[in-house]
């Protein structure tokens, strides 16, 4: 059983509507077990292509997790980089901006952490925070001390397709140099998120994962998702397309998050690097020279 992934993709340059992505959709996969399966067949597959990922030190990944509170960002991260060597791969977190962050251009905190050629690369959030909850709370940016931007009614429409405008750019510079980019939106939807939510309160284990702050974030839910549709709109690319990811059912989203992910690898053609005759003819020497140390240590009294 394949996933139809390309279902999943906002097609760049069109207009979608997240109420047209439903949340709860499972394609084919009925059930857990089948999709389980393949989970753990497509983590195998990453481990070996992000191994020849490594050795070909030619391209790098990077994969962006967007989503609401509570849709399975962390989770997901666990089980689809289960099988990667963690030398590999680099998980990056971001949460309020520092002063040091707020003092430069708003892609730089992120731009100091792309991954390396060779290595996958993670951003749990990313700069997409910068046109989702900023829109969302736009005073925020006034945090940034943007010159002309002294109160929230100077933030227009251009200011935001400036910022889109711009994440287009970098993201094109980045592919253009050889990073893979992979970007998930996690589709929750609300009732699974107050699922979840009563989930953290009621189990002590997970107390920690709740905080006030989620309910007055939650109260916010349709200027979030109009945030997300713009975003989504103005930045789903051929060069980095958005994967809208049902989020509702955590066995299909980290399944298809690990289906896409292998498959980008896959497309690589990913190759172990060639040694020539030179280098060829130092691995027998090599060879030879380790040979005549065990005849050395078997002779007696040598």
């Amino acid at each position: 059983m394949e996933l139809e992934y390309e279902k999943l993709i906002a097609p760049p340059g069109t207009i979608i509507r997240l109420s047209d992505y439903d949340t709860a959709y499972t394609g084919d996969f009925e059930s857990p077990k089948k999709a389980k399966k393949k989970l753990r067949k497509d983590i195998k597959k990453t481990s070996r292509l992000q191994d020849r990922l490594f050795a070909a030190n030619r391209h790098s990944v990077l994969i962006i997790f967007q989503a609401m509170d509570a849709a399975g960002k962390d989770g997901t991260i666990k089980h689809v980089m289960s099988g990667v060597n963690p030398q590999g791969c680099q998980v990056h977190s971001f949460r309020t901006p520092s002063q040091e962050e707020l003092d430069h251009d708003f892609l730089w905190r992120t731009t100091r952490r792309m991954p390396r050629r060779g290595k996958i690369g993670i951003f749990n959030r990313s700069y997409y925070e910068e046109v989702l909850i900023t829109r969302v709370h736009p005073e925020y940016i006034l945090k940034q001390n943007i010159p002309g931007i002294v109160d929230t009614g100077d933030i227009t429409e251009e200011f935001w397709e400036n910022r889109f405008a711009h994440i287009n750019n970098f993201e094109k510079h980045q592919t253009d140099s050889g990073t893979i980019i992979l970007k998930f939106f996690l589709h929750l939807s609300k009732d699974e998120q107050k699922a979840r939510f009563l989930a953290r309160i009621n189990k002590s284990k997970k107390n920690w994962k709740f905080t006030i702050n989620d309910i007055e974030e939650r109260k916010m839910w349709d200027a979030y998702q109009v945030a997300f549709e713009k975003a989504i709109n103005r930045t789903s690319t051929s060069w980095a397309p958005w994967h809208i990811i049902p989020a509702d059912h955590k066995w299909f989203m980290r399944m298809a998050v690990c289906d896409i992910l292998a498959a980008a690898l896959e497309k690589l053609d990913l190759k172990y690097p060639q040694v020539d005759a030179r280098q060829k003819r130092q691995l027998q020497e090599a060879k030879k020279m380790l040979l005549s140390e065990e005849n050395q240590l078997s002779i007696p009294g040598a």
